[in-house]
């Protein structure tokens, strides 16, 4: 398993109910600055039972400009479309207004919650 993954899957765990987060955002948290593209495939990889029986909320995971990264319309868009609505996120066609929905994790968080 690799071990750069592994990591990005545990701080998408961390993304609380309600919140998004960036790529970037999240490679910069799991220790992989600059590593924005690796996220996505990561979170590509996720094995279909989840990451040690949880499951890795991807569909929390959005662009630098708080959109949805894949083709409007597409499957994959509207499923995670729509994982965002019932958790109370607002998406406008496929935007997330960052500044309302943005992950900002504190100290505790990052001490406690992800592992590094």
């Amino acid at each position: 398993m690799n071990t750069k993954h592994i990591k990005i899957w545990q701080t998408v765990q961390a993304i609380p109910l309600g919140k998004v987060a960036c790529y970037g955002q999240i490679a910069d948290l799991a220790g992989l600055p600059g590593r924005a593209r690796l996220v996505g495939k990561a979170l590509g990889a996720v094995p279909k039972d989840g990451w040690r029986g949880q499951v890795v909320p991807w569909y929390r995971v959005v662009n630098s400009q708080g959109k949805i990264s894949f083709a409007p319309g597409s499957e994959t868009f509207e499923r995670q479309k729509g994982q965002l609505q019932e958790e109370q996120v607002v998406v406008i066609g496929a935007r997330i207004k960052l500044k309302e929905f943005q992950w900002q994790p504190d100290l505790a968080e990052l001490l406690f919650v992800l592992e590094h």
